[in-house]
């Protein structure tokens, strides 16, 4: 293996460059267009698709001599602008699935989502075309571990951005100014001014209001104030109405009346930030009557224990179902909530500051990977408004709180209920079926039939565990106690985290969005090879399809083994790209050519991470959970990154074979979406059968290994 010589080495560190800065820009792009188009809130992981879509014809077309690059920042300026433009566009809602403000599904709609899939398709071309070029300039395996160290510096980037909860208007504006440093000796005036347009645009819109990031959710605060209407030919009237927040008062802990906050996320109702303590409040005032119902809700289990010694509270958010434990007599509370921004907004603008109490500990986390390690039991395990509004990794469509409500989970939870206690669930309403679904799987964690009050939009279920302390009343204040049959509802489990699905499937507008773009990209890619697919581009698109979903399989299992957050989730790409470079640089060293046997401990590994149940490894102990996840998980994504090194090594045009393996990642990504139909667990198997397609291409392909090729 000769040494690089400075032109390779020129052209390696360009090809780094321009590969961060495409990992780095899908995630700027996954975080921040959900935050201003709402239209795409459940659909992010689209966008992910899009951009591999995007690179890959890029990269199929970089032999053609087009110069796409230098329109990279046209395309970009164009797509920041129409995802302005989309910006008040509403979610689609679906029949079958419950999306929080959400509207019927409308053709304008699904049309507006195909119109940014294509739109964040194209602006990735250029950025494909340019990698596409590097890998001609260089052999196929340096430029592959190129290619992988800029993948891998651009996901420890953004990981850093998540922790430091920086805005992605700086992350998109360092993008444009790598751009720039990568473009011409003499940058073309419209390209400049392009970029500067993008940049301008998207800190015109930041501009609007204060705005705050976490690592999940782009925040903004409110304040609710009483105010004097006078409707056009009406009489004056006072109203309750949102507006900018005002900074909180130096006398917020202890003054009558405090101001009552609106959190949003995405632009959207999430929660309130206030006490709930209607002694602070004026009696018959309007924040006593806004806070009463608060305090009603959260109080309902109380009615039935009595005054706790121990409390848990599951999705603290703002702190109000912890102080109404507090309020209570609770001797100690332990709140977890997933969001480590929520908890500090809320020591910033809740009167009384729950937090911050000497008898309540915080611990920011999943709340099932606490109810996993916890030995504590309590009086009251509170499931609080935990309904996410957005997806738990940029590479699934599972929910951010999809793992929590699951039977298993519920079943973890009661285990931890002391004899007279009571495990609670409340949450919006939203549809009846709902309703039912979670009323039974409740009886299916439990064994005994919980007791489920309603009102008007939300829900409490209540699952007593042994004799309660008072018997509980057919109505307390405005919830009445039900009966629901939750008969002919599928039950969201570990295996089919799916609690805002009706059925098993892929909802009809999910279907047709999928469809239609999965056959569009097609014949895109059809149109722009001009030739047919051979064994060769097929190989490696079966490679790009099992590896998709490979890697979105080992997501969703170590975030139900260690959580459901942003650091699991960057963790495992992290490892996911440190083993697929350990793989070509193990080829790079040891493996002079490509053997097919290499697919036997690709397979053997798949088959046990089928065989053995996911329920068996959750049950053991910390160390060997992780001992599980740092080697076995690993272990098929090591051996895929063998086959694709030596085969890549083989290559005679690496960048269409390249665009060839993204363009598998796209109908990879596509096909994820089938586990809303058979479960992630059944995923596997088309993980394995992706592989042995490989194979057979293989076997007619038959790729030699060339030193020169290094």
């Amino acid at each position: 293996m000769p040494p690089a010589n400075p032109a390779s080495l020129g052209a390696g560190w360009r090809l780094f460059t321009l590969s961060f800065t495409a990992l780095f820009l899908e995630l700027m792009v996954i975080r921040w267009v959900p935050s201003e188009v709402r239209l795409v809130a459940y659909y992010a992981n689209l966008l992910l698709i899009s951009s591999f879509l995007g690179l890959g014809v890029g990269a199929l077309l970089s032999t053609r001599g087009w110069g796409l690059f230098r329109f990279f920042l046209p395309l970009f300026a164009a797509d920041i602008v129409l995802l302005l433009w989309l910006g008040n566009d509403l979610l689609p809602g679906g029949a079958g699935e419950f999306r929080f403000g959400a509207t019927q599904g409308s053709l304008r709609g699904h049309l507006c989502l195909l119109l940014v899939f294509f739109a964040n398709a194209a602006m990735f071309a250029p950025l494909g075309e340019a990698v596409g070029v590097q890998f001609s300039r260089l052999p196929a395996l340096r430029a592959y571990a190129w290619d992988l160290a800029g993948s891998l510096a651009g996901t420890l980037a953004f990981g850093l951005f998540s922790l430091l909860s920086f805005s992605p208007l700086f992350g998109l504006t360092a993008v444009v100014l790598v751009i720039v440093g990568l473009g011409e000796r003499r940058p073309r005036w419209w390209s400049i001014a392009a970029g500067m347009v993008a940049i301008g645009a998207v800190w015109l819109a930041a501009g609007r209001r204060e705005i705050f990031w976490s690592p999940y959710y782009y925040i903004t605060i409110g304040e609710n104030r009483l105010v004097t209407e006078s409707p056009p030919g009406g009489a004056f009237r006072q109203a309750v109405v949102e507006q900018p927040a005002s900074p909180p008062p130096a006398g917020l802990r202890t003054m009558l009346d405090p101001p009552i906050y609106t959190l949003r996320v995405n632009q959207d109702f999430y929660q309130l930030h206030a006490t709930v303590d209607l002694h602070r409040y004026t009696a018959k005032g309007w924040q006593h009557d806004a806070m009463a119902p608060m305090y009603e809700q959260y109080q309902l289990p109380y009615q039935l224990i009595g005054r706790p010694d121990r409390v848990l509270v599951l999705g603290a958010g703002g702190g109000m179902d912890v102080e109404t434990a507090l309020l209570n007599g609770a001797g100690h509370v332990d709140a977890v909530e997933i969001d480590p921004k929520i908890p500090g907004l809320s020591n910033r603008l809740n009167a009384a500051a729950p937090f911050l109490d000497p008898r309540v500990t915080l611990h920011v986390g999943d709340g099932r990977a606490f109810l996993q390690r916890t030995t504590s039991r309590f009086d009251l395990v509170a499931f609080g408004f935990l309904d996410s509004q957005a997806l738990f990794s940029y590479g699934a469509n599972v929910r951010l709180d999809g793992y929590i409500y699951t039977v298993e989970s519920f079943r973890q939870a009661f285990s931890h209920v002391r004899e007279g206690g009571v495990m609670a669930i409340w949450f919006f309403g939203g549809r009846e079926w709902l309703v039912r679904k979670l009323a039974r799987m409740v009886t299916e964690a439990t064994g005994t039939r919980p007791l489920v009050y309603l009102k008007p939009g939300s829900l409490a279920i209540l699952a007593p565990k042994g004799a309660l302390a008072r018997p509980p009343p057919p109505v307390m204040g405005q919830w009445t106690l039900s009966t629901v049959d939750g008969g002919g509802i599928a039950l969201a489990t570990d295996d089919w985290p799916y609690l805002y699905l009706e059925h098993r499937g892929v909802p009809t507008d999910y279907a047709i969005v999928i469809g239609l773009l999965a056959a569009l990209s097609v014949l895109a890619v059809a149109t722009l090879r001009g030739r047919g697919f051979g064994s060769a581009d097929s190989h490696f698109l079966f490679l790009g399809w099992g590896f998709l979903l490979l890697q979105t399989k080992a997501i969703g299992d170590c975030s139900l083994y260690f959580g459901a957050t942003w650091l699991v989730t960057t963790v495992v790409i992290t490892g996911v790209l440190l083993m697929v470079l350990l793989a070509n640089w193990v080829a790079l060293r040891f493996l002079r050519a490509f053997n097919p046997w290499l697919y036997v401990p690709l397979i053997v590994t798949l088959l046990a991470l089928l065989v053995v149940p996911r329920e068996l490894i959750l049950a053991e102990p910390l160390g060997l959970r992780l001992a599980w996840t740092l080697l076995a998980v690993p272990l098929p994504v090591f051996f895929a990154g063998l086959i694709f090194s030596t085969t890549f090594r083989a290559a005679a045009n690496p960048s269409a074979l390249f665009g060839a393996n993204l363009i598998g990642a796209t109908l990879g990504g596509f096909s994820e979406y089938l586990g809303m139909w058979t479960g992630s667990q059944a995923l596997g198997y088309l993980v394995l059968t992706a592989y042995v397609a490989s194979l057979l291409c293989t076997l007619r392909w038959r790729p030699v290994g060339r030193a020169s090729q290094t």
